[in-house]
């Protein structure tokens, strides 16, 4: 079977009807063969026998919530493509020539936009039509650098066995974003297709809310996205420390009104720590990425990989604790040739945070060798069993 037009459900009697409808006339105009497929997430209403009754095939989805149903009904479906659109009537079934054309042609995801289609009056509320989808559209196309213009369509079609290979597992409304970026990482073919968008037919509030599930698209895409969430804050933290710490190295420096010394220093070397936490951070997490196939391994993974292992890890961190611990151990030395008398805070100080900040930095990157070993490890062996 070459496709399979899937609609999730949860009590969506009243309009199963004419969605069903229009995708039975598209299929008989197009001349494609095809199913109608109805993942229903445990509605009370009898849309179930509704849509057996129309001709629809219906699977259960035992987890509740928008992706678990979706995720059901694609490994359910029949066909080669599948097509998924919201069973409210707000989409039109009826005219899915553009996704089955780009589909077979290639695309692994087509995408509908409903920016360029248009937006019937009443159809979206403000708020997500003028900075709800826009501003999650636009950090979508940054973070993901992908040319789709309307992240959150819920008509999309794509190839089956493209998409169960990324392995999806969002439950919520969250899955939307999820498909496209781990899509988008991972090098598929991405088109995009006008659509149109009307008012849906329910005569309840919609599944959708607005700040719980636009918070869960945001929390994914900055999850799946290291660069941005941690890779560049950690650069400018680190680097904004480290240069910090050389500044005041030899004595106090003035800025204007202000006299910065070995307090500022204090915290210039938490700045660093607290950077370099956040670049082990995204270099972990792009290599959960790699490890567990959700992205294809970077150019820049494969020559560290070539030249680099979890003992070269460790040895760097431990030569630098152990250049921490050397100059530490120098200053108790002095301070007990001078028979461990008061100290002079100003001076003092200027070297003993430079030598407990290295061996701060020295245990993070031993530690972080050791977890991205465990974690190749551990993803390994998950593959075996």
């Amino acid at each position: 079977m070459e496709l399979t037009i899937l609609m999730p459900c949860l009590n969506e009697a009243r309009t199963l009807p004419a969605c069903i409808a229009k995708a039975r006339a598209f299929i008989g105009r197009y001349g494609v063969q095809a199913e109608i497929l109805v993942s229903d997430n445990g509605s009370t209403d009898g849309s179930q026998e509704l849509a057996r009754s129309l001709g629809a095939r219906v699977v259960h989805a035992p987890e509740r919530g928008y992706g678990a149903a979706l995720l059901t009904g694609i490994q359910a479906a029949s066909g080669r493509f599948v097509i998924m659109g919201d069973g409210d009537d707000s989409y039109d079934f009826s005219q899915l020539d553009a996704f089955v054309a780009e589909l077979r042609e290639g695309a692994d995801l087509v995408m509908g936009n409903r920016f360029k289609g248009g937006i019937a009056p009443g159809a979206m509320p403000p708020l997500h039509r003028y900075l709800g989808n826009p501003v999650l559209s636009w950090l979508g196309r940054t973070f993901f650098r992908v040319d789709v213009g309307d992240f959150h369509c819920g008509l999309r079609g794509f190839s089956r066995d493209a998409i169960l290979r990324l392995g999806l597992v969002s439950p919520g409304m969250e899955f939307a974003t999820e498909m496209v970026a781990k899509a988008a990482l991972a090098g598929y073919a991405i088109r995009e297709v006008p659509t149109t968008l009307s008012p849906d037919g329910r005569n309840r509030p919609p599944h959708l809310r607005t700040w719980r599930d636009g918070w869960r698209h945001l929390l994914f895409m900055l999850l799946f996205t290291p660069r941005w969430l941690f890779l560049i804050p950690g650069t400018v933290l680190g680097g904004g420390g480290l240069i910090g710490m050389v500044a005041l190295a030899r004595g106090p420096r003035v800025l204007g009104p202000m006299g910065l010394d070995v307090h500022s220093m204090l915290y210039f070397s938490a700045a660093l720590i607290m950077g370099a936490q956040l670049v082990h951070f995204a270099l972990l997490v792009k290599w959960i990425a790699v490890v567990a196939g959700i992205v294809q391994e970077p150019p820049w993974v494969t020559q560290a990989r070539r030249h680099t292992s979890v003992e070269f890890g460790l040895v760097i961190g431990a030569l630098v604790f152990l250049a921490g611990l050397a100059w530490t151990v120098a200053l108790v030395s002095d301070w007990r040739s001078a028979g461990f008398s008061a100290l002079d805070t100003q001076s003092t100080m200027r070297s003993v945070i430079p030598a407990a900040t290295l061996m701060a930095l020295g245990v993070q990157a031993s530690a972080s060798a050791l977890l991205a070993g465990a974690l190749q490890l551990a993803w390994k062996s998950s593959k075996i069993k």
